[in-house]
């Protein structure tokens, strides 16, 4: 269970999380909604540990979040997937997948095959080569390389085509139901990530003001008020 409570962040003086509390239980599909600059990266990395100025607590099962210590913190099975297409692009799809699991176990990449099929077509291709949705797949294979319990996205959808966003989103939906992977996304794209989640979590101004299930906001008919 990821408990973050009563957390501020802050870069210099600017503070950009007030007083957030927010559990995540094991297992959970959540979407993370807001404006831009509402607080949503800075959230994704301070649960990782890459925020320096911060108070408050955050522990995931049990074992505190280190600031500043992002090498620490992902030992306790926290990956972090950040914007755009994180891929070593001169390298090969498969190359690219033993590197990220050069701790764990290579075989794992078998696994990973069968979650992103398009990537095993692939497995010899240079990752520069491939089109958007793929490196973005790449990206994805390579967090679930370090086997972690708990998958932080940030923004995975940024930049493309509608048909592979439902693609990458379908994905990461079924990283969660087969490998019982906790999913922490942040997305601009509400309406098709909320079909894909289970619960939606809404900041504004760096606060919490809205945390229930998906489905309460899929069912409204304008959003607009929330951000």
């Amino acid at each position: 269970m990821l408990q973050v409570e009563h957390v501020n962040a802050y870069y210099g003086k600017l503070q950009v999380l007030h007083d957030l509390s927010l559990t995540i239980a094991d297992g959970e599909r959540v979407g993370i909604f807001g404006h831009n600059g509402a607080g949503k990266t800075t959230l994704l990395k301070s649960l990782v540990g890459d925020i320096d100025q911060i108070s408050g607590i955050i522990s995931y099962h049990g074992e505190a979040i280190i600031p500043g210590q992002v090498h620490l913190n992902v030992r306790q099975g926290i990956g972090l997937v950040p914007q755009g297409h994180n891929v070593f692009r001169e390298l090969s799809v498969e190359q690219n997948l033993r590197i990220a699991g050069l701790m764990h176990d290579p075989a794992y990449a078998e696994t990973v095959w069968g979650i992103f099929p398009i990537l095993k077509e692939r497995r010899l291709q240079q990752a520069g080569s491939l089109s958007g949705g793929e490196q973005q797949m790449l990206a994805l294979g390579m967090a679930l390389m370090t086997r972690p319990r708990l998958l932080l996205l940030d923004e995975p959808t940024t930049g493309l085509a509608p048909i592979i966003v439902r693609d990458v989103l379908t994905s990461i939906r079924s990283i969660n139901q087969s490998e019982g992977t906790t999913v922490l996304i942040v997305e601009q794209n509400v309406q098709a990530t909320l079909k894909q989640v289970e619960r939606a979590v809404v900041l504004k101004s760096a606060r919490v003001i809205f945390d229930g299930p998906s489905k309460q906001l899929l069912e409204q008919e304008s959003l607009w008020h929330l951000f």
